[in-house]
């Protein structure tokens, strides 16, 4: 910058230009002054016009501010000039943050506003797909009594016939037919062989015992029911898939949740009263549910829609049971019957009304080899029943109070009861009576029971969750996580992870840690 000095005035000029004439640099006010007097370049004498000039780029020149503050009185009206321009700042920002504030202060009212808003349609939105779902099988359930001119058949319609022909006669039997019992048998063949093969070893894969007493909770999933009726009354796993768990709870609906995603794949809705019992079919994607409005349904998983409804009891279901064809369900009821039925056409194949008893039934099983029936009574009683003959076979008395659950190990000897007599009792089913009683503490409420599949380990829910070692009947495990009273208990594969309900509306997952 130091080179652009004017050839006129000898100074640093403010808007340079150079003259293509003579290269000299100039002033621009002060050449073009001289131009316009004499029409030549000053320093070639060559003729010159503004045109021809050209603009250097140049960064601006900053003149030093002249030294004004020589005195004091000038020193201080400089600083009250400075403060004045201070002040000045300082109230234009007070009056920006207050205007900020009062947007900020509208906007977060706005947001609010929409939140309720939309709180308010997703209930909304809720209440009308529940009503939805109730008012699908009602208007199905009134297609049959139309004439076939009336509703010609459709797709729909014909999915859904077997399910309002089975309503439409709850009490008509098929009997026990002949193809019926050489089916069972051969089944109770194959599962006996199979068992004598496997002999008493454990397999390979089975979670050690070891293991099992040092498991923790791996999650707890408080969402799979409504929140406005809480508890989960009963849960399954899919053996083909065992990271689906079906749940039945208080709000009438049944749930399928995969703990692998953590999410609930499908909701079952149908059901006007609570699911107190869930059956997952164990090589299909089939749930069966029974509930106290005295029906059970057949679900489709992937679709959430109902195969069939089954109608062939008078009271609440209490008990229900998959046979281990994987084509007839067992259910009781308060009834006082238990009923063998088809899940493949929604038939009533037998029913037993234990008239010698004359009280209800609150649990039932079949025994592994699906040839025997286990119920358990509001007396105190349970009942081992003759499936074929429909005979009652022997009795265990023992317990002091109605029997809330019942399993069969899968070695096919052992029986595990219990009710609100805070014991759990195993009988011998070869013998015939109760060679161990596990004593719990007072108070102790059992909900559920449930021997593992390789019959090695025993599963306790009720005021606790505990794991018992078959045979030798030590405890293993003993979680406290649910704050209320756990209602249901399963093994997964090879016993690597144990799920467990309660009315405090969750599952809980149990594992290594």
């Amino acid at each position: 910058m130091a080179s652009l000095i004017c050839a006129i005035s000898s100074e640093v000029p403010e808007v340079p230009v150079v003259s293509p004439v003579s290269g000299q640099v100039y002033e621009r006010r002060l050449i073009e002054k001289y131009i316009e007097e004499n029409g030549k370049d000053p320093i070639s004498q060559e003729p010159l016009s503004v045109d021809q000039l050209v603009e250097v780029k140049a960064s601006p020149l900053v003149k030093p501010k002249p030294p004004s503050a020589t005195s004091i009185p000038a020193i201080l009206k400089s600083l009250q000039d400075e403060w004045d321009a201070v002040m000045l700042h300082s109230f234009k920002l007070r009056q920006q943050l207050q205007t900020a504030r009062q947007e900020l202060s509208h906007a977060l009212y706005q947001h609010d506003a929409a939140c309720r808003v939309i709180a308010r349609l997703n209930k909304e939105v809720t209440a009308a797909r529940e009503a939805l779902a109730t008012l699908k099988p009602q208007a199905g359930a009134a297609t049959p009594m139309l004439t076939p001119s009336h509703a010609p058949p459709t797709p729909t319609h014909a999915a859904e016939t077997p399910v309002h022909h089975a309503a439409a006669q709850p009490v008509e039997e098929t009997g026990m037919t002949s193809e019926i019992m050489e089916k069972l048998q051969e089944k109770a063949t194959v599962l006996t062989q199979e068992r004598k093969k496997r002999g008493k070893t454990v397999p390979e894969d089975l979670m050690s015992a070891e293991s099992i007493s040092n498991f923790v909770t791996q999650s707890s999933h408080p969402g799979l029911h409504s929140a406005s009726v809480p508890g989960i009354l009963s849960v399954d796993i899919f053996a083909k898939d065992t990271s689906k768990i079906l749940t039945g709870g208080a709000d009438k609906n049944a749930s399928v949740f995969n703990k692998d995603i953590e999410q609930v794949v499908a909701v079952l809705k149908g059901h006007s009263k609570k699911v107190n019992r869930v059956v997952y079919h164990p090589t299909e994607d089939t749930a069966i549910t029974g509930s106290h409005d005295t029906t059970v349904r057949i679900w489709n998983v992937p679709t959430a829609q109902t195969i069939q409804i089954m109608r062939v009891h008078d009271g609440p279901i209490t008990g229900l049971s998959l046979h281990a064809t994987g084509d007839y369900v067992l259910t009781t009821s308060t009834d006082q019957c238990s009923a063998f039925s088809d899940i493949r056409t929604g038939r009533l194949v037998t029913k037993v009304n234990d008239q010698a008893g004359g009280v209800a039934l609150t649990c039932a099983q079949f025994h592994p080899d699906g040839l025997l029936v286990g119920t358990g009574t509001a007396e105190a009683l349970i009942k081992i029943w003759d499936l074929k003959e429909g005979t009652n076979v022997a009795n265990f008395p023992g317990h002091a109070g109605p029997i809330s659950a019942l399993s069969f190990s899968e070695n096919g000897y052992y029986l595990a009861t219990a009710c609100d007599d805070n014991c759990v009792k195993l009988w011998d089913l070869r013998k015939l009576k109760n060679f161990k009683t596990l004593q719990l503490e007072e108070g102790y409420e059992v909900r559920d029971l449930c021997f593992d599949s390789s019959g090695t380990y025993l599963g306790v829910a009720g005021t606790d969750v505990r794991v018992y070692l078959c045979k030798q009947w030590n405890e293993l495990l003993s979680m406290r996580d649910h704050t209320a009273t756990a209602t249901g208990i399963r093994f997964g594969d090879n016993s690597r992870f144990i799920a467990s309900t309660s009315m405090d509306r969750t599952l809980k997952i149990y594992g290594p840690a």
